[in-house]
């Protein structure tokens, strides 16, 4: 596993918004009285839904004293899970699955999309800072592979041209339709297909 580290550059105060105030309360009301500790994985979540994408330092200690634990605690679970972010991501936060199944069917050029879109190298921000891209491992859309995941969203049945499309509108502050791009509802066989024995009419 590679070393995470928090951003060089930190905003010096965080404090929850009145909506995300309310999500976290809501959330440690489900946890026995002197359990609220065990919400930090949730309020992390909220802190960095509310920051663009990425969670500060001082986010960080805000929770720590909002769930009565020791700083330390909270940054640990920060740095350990890869799904937050220590520095900033943009807007729009772009998760491309390269593992087996999505790179059999065409990962590669979803890569290359980001590459001519956002950046030459993952993690980097695009010119207008509102956008980055990393390569992931599975998202569990395997049977809708080569498949990426923008923010909170699910982009399937990509192919390079319908991904560069997807970008597009992105970067021009718009959001795409989430979803399967070869029309299809959830994850159903293609070709109206209902059994194996359909395969011989695929």
């Amino acid at each position: 596993m590679s070393i995470r580290r928090p951003a060089k550059d930190q905003p010096e105060k965080f404090e929850f918004n009145e909506s995300s105030l309310d999500e976290a309360k809501n959330i440690i009301n489900k946890y026995p009285k002197g359990k609220q500790q065990s919400a930090v994985m949730a309020l992390l979540y909220i802190a960095q839904k509310q920051n663009n994408n990425w969670i500060p330092l001082a986010a960080m200690k805000y929770i720590a004293k909002f769930l009565d634990m020791p700083y330390i605690k909270v940054y640990e679970v920060a740095t350990f899970y890869s799904m937050y972010n220590l520095s900033p991501v943009g807007k729009y936060f772009v998760q491309v699955c390269t593992t087996t199944p999505c790179m059999i069917r065409g990962a590669n050029k979803i890569v290359e999309a980001c590459k001519e879109k956002i950046s030459e190298n993952e993690h980097y921000l695009s010119r207008d800072k509102n956008c980055s891209w990393m390569e992931v491992e599975c998202l569990g859309a395997c049977v809708n592979a080569p498949m990426m995941q923008i923010n909170d969203d699910y982009y399937e049945d990509l192919d390079k041209e319908k991904t560069l499309q997807i970008l597009d509108k992105i970067l021009k502050d718009e959001k795409p339709k989430p979803g399967s791009y070869r029309g299809r509802i959830n994850n159903e066989p293609e070709n109206k297909r209902t059994t194996l024995m359909d395969l011989k009419n695929a």
